[in-house]
Order: C-alpha cells, then sequence, then structure tokens
C-alpha cells in the first residue's frame, strides 16, 4: 500500500472535515479496514487494501447531510444512486489530490468491476456526477472540480 497516498488522503479528509481515527475496525466491515464512524472514517491501517478505499468511503459521506454524516457509523445502505455519487466524489478527490488512479480502482475492487469504472473516469464518463450536480457540490461543465467537498444541506 502506497504510504504517502494514505497520508495525503488523511490530511485531505480532515481538511474538509471529516473525522478520521485510526483503530480496529471489525472483520465484517463492508470494505476491510473502514468503517464510518459519526463524522467520519475510522480505519486500520494493517487491514486496508488500498488508501482509495478511503477516498470511497468518504465520498459516501461527503453526499449525505450534514445531520446524516453527523450520525453515520459502520456500513451505509447505499442504493445504486449513492453508490454512483461516492464514485464520483472519490474520482474527483484522486483527481485533485494527482494521485494515482489504481488507489482507488485497485484490483479486486468495485466487485470486479473496478477495471470498468477506471477506463470510463479515465475517458470522462464518471457515473454519478449528475447527483454531485443536483446536490450543489459542482457547476455544469465544472467537474470534476468540486464547489463543496461536502453536501451542504
Amino acid at each position: 500500500m502506497s504510504e504517502s497516498g494514505r497520508e495525503a488522503i488523511l490530511m485531505f479528509l480532515e481538511g474538509i472535515g471529516l473525522r478520521v481515527e485510526v483503530g480496529a475496525v471489525s472483520s465484517d466491515s463492508f470494505l476491510p479496514g473502514v468503517t464510518l464512524i459519526p463524522g467520519g472514517l475510522r480505519h486500520d491501517p494493517a487491514c486496508l487494501l488500498s488508501p482509495g478505499d478511503l477516498l470511497h468511503e468518504a465520498g459516501h459521506l461527503a453526499v449525505l447531510t450534514p445531520a446524516e454524516r453527523a450520525r453515520a457509523s459502520g456500513t451505509l445502505d447505499a442504493g445504486p444512486q449513492e453508490e454512483m455519487a461516492a464514485i464520483a466524489w472519490s474520482w474527483a478527490a484522486l483527481v485533485h489530490l494527482r494521485l494515482p488512479p489504481p488507489l482507488l480502482f485497485h484490483p479486486g475492487g468495485y466487485k470486479g468491476q473496478a477495471g470498468a469504472l477506471l477506463m470510463n473516469c479515465q475517458w470522462g464518463v464518471v457515473p454519478g456526477v449528475a447527483t454531485l450536480l443536483a446536490l450543489g457540490m459542482c457547476k455544469p461543465g465544472g467537474y470534476p472540480d468540486l464547489d463543496h467537498w461536502l453536501r451542504q444541506g
């Protein structure tokens, strides 16, 4: 795992206002080594498959209302729209941080669809951008530059 990538991601997440903790994560978490806590994430560096998983889970938090974000814990029951919005958010964050795409779309990620998602994102066909637009997180034509990294309301 890229330690410098993980550190850059953690600093970014804290900088946008998400809480980040290091600690034990239950083995039944949706993604190994990362779980949601109220207002942020807890991760276990020894169990984390890739630092990009932190970005993806943060993407789920980012599109929640502030009240929902403050109550989030464990694993979210995300539907397809929320999942796509988390992908769009995490890709925008990866681009912003200038990190290599395989950190986000690593082998074995996204239920075997990491390669297809990576190709789509590199071609500019990013699922979930419409949701970020609808939430006021970016302007038409402005993606992947986000105006707000966290949903405002």
